[in-house]
C-alpha cells in the first residue's frame, strides 16, 4: 500500500476530481453521438458542423485534463493514487483524441462515401461512451463498486465488437473496394475508430485497478 493510500483511509477525501472526470466522461458521450451522427446523415454541410463541434469538445477535454493535472500539483491527499489519476486523465483525454482524429480525417479525405458498417461502428463507440460515463459517475463515493466492474466489462465487450467489426469491414473493404485511394482513406478513418474504442478499454482498465486498490 502506498504512502498516499494509507492517508486516503485516514483522511476525508478531496471531491473537486469527480467533477472533472465526469466532465471528460460527459465530453467523450457527446463526441461520440456527434461522429455517429456524421455517418447516418448524408448532409455535407451538416458534416462539416459536426467535425468542427467534435474539435470543439476535443479542445473543451484538454482544457479539463489540464485543471485535472494542475489540481494533482496542488493537492496533498488526492481521493486515490496520484498515478492512477494521471492514467484515468490521460486515457479518458485519449478517447477524445481519437473520436476527434476520426472526425478530421473525413474532413481531410473527403471520402466519396461511408460504408455501412461505418455507421454501427460508430454506435457501437457510443454505446462504449455511455459505458464508461457509467462508470466514472461512480467514482464519486465507490459505495457500489460492483456498478463500476460491470460498467467496465459491458466496456470490454464493447472493445471485442470493435474488433470483431473492424476485421471484418477490413476484409470487406479490400475485397470490394476497386478505388485505391478510397481504400486507404476509409481504412484510415476506421483505424482511428478502432483505436478509440482500444482506449476506452484502457480507460476500463484503469477503472478497475482503482476499484481493486480502495476495496
Amino acid at each position: 500500500m502506498s504512502i498516499n493510500t494509507f492517508f486516503q483511509k485516514l483522511v476525508p477525501k478531496d471531491k473537486k476530481f469527480f467533477p472533472m472526470f465526469e466532465s471528460q466522461a460527459d465530453l467523450i458521450v457527446v463526441a461520440a453521438g456527434k461522429l455517429n451522427e456524421i455517418f447516418i446523415t448524408n448532409d455535407p454541410e451538416r458534416h462539416a458542423v459536426l467535425i468542427r463541434e467534435i474539435k470543439d469538445l476535443e479542445n473543451q477535454g484538454d482544457e479539463v485534463a489540464h485543471q485535472i493535472f494542475d489540481e494533482l500539483d496542488k493537492t496533498f491527499i488526492t481521493p486515490f493514487d496520484r498515478e492512477d489519476i494521471h492514467q484515468l486523465t490521460s486515457t479518458l483525454d485519449d478517447v477524445l483524441d481519437f473520436i476527434n482524429g476520426s472526425s478530421q480525417r473525413i474532413r481531410l479525405y473527403r471520402l466519396k462515401s461511408f460504408p455501412a458498417e461505418f455507421v454501427r461502428f460508430s454506435s457501437v463507440l457510443l454505446s462504449g461512451a455511455n459505458e464508461i460515463r457509467s462508470a466514472v459517475r461512480e467514482l464519486y463515493n465507490l459505495k457500489r463498486p460492483e456498478m463500476i466492474r460491470q460498467a467496465c466489462i459491458r466496456v470490454n465487450e464493447v472493445e471485442n465488437q470493435a474488433d470483431d467489426l473492424y476485421h471484418f469491414v477490413i476484409s470487406d473493404l479490400f475485397e470490394n473496394e476497386k478505388d485505391a485511394i478510397e481504400l486507404i482513406k476509409k481504412k484510415e478513418v476506421l483505424q482511428t475508430m478502432e483505436r478509440a474504442s482500444d482506449r476506452m478499454e484502457d480507460v476500463a482498465d484503469v477503472l478497475k485497478t482503482i476499484i481493486i486498490k480502495l476495496a
